[in-house]
């Protein structure tokens, strides 16, 4: 299994397909052991995809320890450094769009594009749904909660009407959160990220970023507004902005044609 000593953790990764480099950074709680991921999407099929397990998941160490976002800005570029990757075009999703802006900000020599999804800048430009406040909510009534913040259709006309197909969503949550449930560090690890998450803020920052970036949304995505969304993207010199018929999770799906 391929490991990168970064600093003072070691770093999973998997490197998959072939064509132009691409990192690709993943967004909350995200491991790599688990399916689907972006190793199974088409990314592989265009691009020489890397992609890791972040500070703190999957099978990175887990140190229980402050993390920062800089700090998960660091271990990407760290990652790029220790494999020899100069430049690349960059994905990053969610949780993994902040620390790809963290990246471009403080290293912005190795990104050739930017790909900015379902992300936001936080202080005057918004942020997403504070997911640090369910810390403490029972599992089953927090994977209820969360599933129409990830998409906003699934309001409660919607789950009265489509019960079974709720309970389907539910059950895929569920297996998805027990998953490693048991395993040293992991909720150390989730908790550490979700601090840093919580204390997230470039808004300030962004004109510095020179290179071409396109930031996308879903239309229906509750956690990251479209409102944040949009706001990133004006506060980006030159950026384009796309918004898809989808959730939270649009990226990982087979999308329309996006609509500006």
């Amino acid at each position: 299994m391929p490991f990168a000593a970064c600093s003072d953790v070691k770093i999973y990764y998997e490197i998959k397909g072939s064509g132009q480099r691409l990192l690709y950074i993943s967004g909350t709680g995200t491991d790599l052991r688990r399916t689907p991921n972006v190793f199974t999407s088409v990314f592989p099929d265009h691009f020489k995809t890397l992609s890791f397990d972040q500070h703190g998941l999957g099978q990175t160490d887990k140190p229980d320890e402050p993390y920062g976002m800089a700090l998960y800005g660091e271990d990407a570029a760290a990652l790029l450094d220790t494999i020899g990757w100069n430049d690349c075009y960059v994905i990053g999703a969610s949780f993994g769009g902040m620390v790809a802006q963290e990246l471009a900000l403080n290293r912005p020599e190795l990104i050739k594009k930017l790909v900015l999804c379902c992300t936001f800048a936080g202080g005057a430009g918004g942020a997403s749904y504070p997911l640090h406040e369910l810390q403490h909510m029972a599992l089953e009534k927090k994977i209820k909660f969360r599933l129409p913040k990830n998409d906003k259709r699934l309001d409660k006309i919607w789950q009265q009407e489509n019960p079974e197909k709720f309970q389907e969503l539910f059950e895929q949550g569920l297996k998805a959160a027990q998953f490693a449930a048991n395993e040293p560090g992991k909720a150390i690890g989730a908790r550490r990220q979700l601090e840093a998450r919580a204390q997230y803020n470039t808004y300030d920052r962004l004109p510095e970023l020179k290179m071409p970036v396109l930031v996308c949304g879903g239309r229906y995505d509750g956690q990251a507004e479209p409102e944040a969304v949009e706001n990133l993207a004006k506060r980006i010199p030159g950026a384009e902005l796309a918004f898809f018929e989808g959730d939270h999770y649009f990226s990982s799906k087979t999308p329309k044609h996006p609509k500006k």
